[in-house]
């Protein structure tokens, strides 16, 4: 292993918890390659669909019930008989796609990866650091109320179907517990310590493990696109 070899950093986290937030800031203060809605672009460009056409499927878990109605969509009659639509491609397709993106892009350069069971799919990158980001309801409830302007019953649902649909995801996708604190490096309540604090703490590791240059901290503003 040497300093030249790519860098990887994995955020897992709650919503509203900022993970979104400090990977962007991380991505640009470090020159680090930013992945998200990127890694879903590559997989729709894969299976030549669209990327609304598979974003509901992010980081979820399609019900049985559902796959089953996709893969055998019929019409009724003869009479109101519609062609049934060009085939998607299942939870496993879909997440081998984005795990294949992610495992390319994190060869070639350093990158933050934000979700989608990084930490699993990196977990044999020599040069990885992998967070867990979490916080209390209240502050990411406040967080989410301010970035979409929701009202605080809209933000605790919010939460608490998000909170539920990653439990789901990751024991389907790894095995794993998604709140296991031991399958992370680092884990930060940014409700506790307040994110300027948990970036500084992610660059000090990166500094200390991997010799990584970390340019001084600039504030900068949070947008509904960075939660």
């Amino acid at each position: 292993m040497t300093e030249n070899q790519p860098v990887a950093i994995t955020i897992s986290r709650e919503v509203g918890s900022g993970g979104a937030y400090l990977g962007q800031r991380l991505a640009a203060r470090l020159g680090f390659a930013y992945l998200d809605r990127e890694i879903l672009r590559e997989a729709a460009r894969r299976f030549d669909l669209t990327e609304e056409t598979l974003a509901h499927r992010s980081e979820t878990v399609t019900p049985l019930w559902l796959s089953l109605l996709e893969s055998c969509r019929f019409g009724a009659t003869a009479v109101s008989y519609v062609p049934p639509p060009l085939s998607t491609p299942s939870d496993g397709e879909f997440f081998q796609a984005e795990s294949e993106v992610i495992s390319r892009v994190a060869g070639e350069r350093s990158v933050v990866v934000i979700g989608r069971c990084g930490y699993h799919v990196l977990r044999d990158h020599p040069r990885l650091l992998s967070i867990f980001l979490h916080g209390g309801v209240k502050y990411r409830s406040k967080r989410i109320q301010d970035l979409y302007h929701l009202s605080e019953q809209e933000s605790l649902q919010m939460i608490e179907n998000s909170d539920r649909e990653r439990v789901r995801y990751h024991r389907a996708k790894t095995g794993n517990n998604a709140v296991e604190a031991r399958l992370f490096h680092l884990c930060l309540d940014t409700s506790t310590i307040g994110l300027e604090t948990t970036e500084e703490v992610i660059c000090l590791c990166l500094r200390e493990r991997f010799g990584v240059e970390v340019p001084p901290y600039c504030a900068g503003p949070e947008t509904s696109a960075t939660t």
